[in-house]
């Protein structure tokens, strides 16, 4: 079945608004649903947006009828491991019932393909290194909580009705743009990699890192760093699956490397030549040492693969985005 017309929530978001452009260039037409909330409206570019709430069914379902939407991919919701520490409530509300909301209007509206932006954040404490999509799912912070629920409804919904669906488990999502045309603009700013680029850019505040004393190489925590225009191809890859008649699954996304936050501090100080100053803070609550991808589910069935796999291209593109004048735009907004 052919599948063109896309709702996409939360597209007005970083990695949303990259699937948005990754689906225009390959022939979907997007529709975004934002509440403009941490989103920008800047970065819809590739199609409508519609300024609203995932939880208002009245006016989603009007969106599925008027612009006749085919699938879903939906990326709403809050993303911050720190704070869903401090306010799981916000995180329950918006990421559990908020998506229950969009997902009983999208089964009335008869939707049957759903792609859900979940995260590594549900796997908590690796057991084994690098993590597959069958390691046991065992949050220690809200916001992976709130993403493994969505999860599993989506799992006893498919039982009862005819939607299949695509859970997307990305590791640390990274980079921008390489055409400059979007990248990563969040306020407050929380994200590695922009932290230490502001750090290059203006000296002060330094970039706070959070322990030196994990079991890793240089007491730092390492992560999987996987670009966000290889996270966007992936949904891209992932509906197409899903139109080709795939079975619902769970899918990790990333590079399967481990880079420490002293890495990104020295990768963004060769890419810039300017020094990245920094200092050592405790750990933060919910924070595990290692997080690194297995991600051979992802060729296997969608065959996606990662384009940017050394760190130094995927700091590059930050820096870009960050440096230029469409970046300064995207600020004054």
């Amino acid at each position: 079945m052919s599948l063109k017309r896309v709702l996409v929530t939360g597209g007005a978001g970083y990695i949303g608004s990259h699937t948005a452009k990754a689906l225009a260039t390959h022939g979907f037409e997007p529709v975004v649903l934002d509440n403009l909330s941490s989103g920008h409206r800047w970065a819809v570019q590739w199609g409508p947006l519609v300024e609203g709430n995932i939880a208002d069914q009245k006016l989603v379902k009007t969106v599925i009828d008027r612009h006749r939407i085919e699938g879903v991919i939906h990326f709403a919701a809050n993303a911050y491991v720190g704070e869903s520490m401090e306010q799981p409530r916000k995180y329950f509300h918006n990421n559990v019932a908020n998506a229950l909301s969009l997902l009983h209007a999208i089964i009335d509206c008869g939707i049957q393909y759903v792609v859900f932006s979940s995260t590594c954040a549900t796997y908590g404490v690796p057991q084994t290194i690098p993590i597959d999509e069958d390691h046991p799912q065992s949050p220690v912070n809200p916001y992976g909580e709130s993403k493994l629920f969505v999860e599993r409804a989506l799992g006893w919904y498919g039982k009862a009705h005819e939607i299949r669906f695509v859970c997307l488990r990305y590791f640390n999502a990274s980079g921008a743009d390489p055409e400059g045309e979007i990248g990563e603009c969040h306020d407050p700013e929380t994200h590695l990699i922009p932290l230490a680029i502001r750090a290059a850019q203006c000296g002060s505040p330094p970039l706070k890192i959070f322990g030196a004393d994990y079991d890793t190489p240089d007491g730092s925590a390492v992560r999987d760093y996987v670009h966000v225009c290889d996270l966007a191809l992936a949904h891209v890859r992932a509906l197409s699956y899903l139109a080709r008649g795939g079975q619902s699954t769970a899918i990790n996304l990333g590079t399967g490397i481990g880079h420490s936050v002293f890495d990104i501090q020295r990768a963004i100080q060769r890419v810039s030549g300017r020094p990245v100053p920094a200092r050592v803070c405790r750990r933060r609550p919910g924070d595990p040492a290692v997080l690194v991808a297995k991600a051979d589910r992802a060729r296997k069935l969608l065959g996606w693969k990662p384009r940017f796999t050394r760190l130094e291209d995927i700091v590059e593109t930050a820096w870009r985005w960050h440096s230029s004048e469409q970046r300064a735009v995207a600020r004054a907004v």
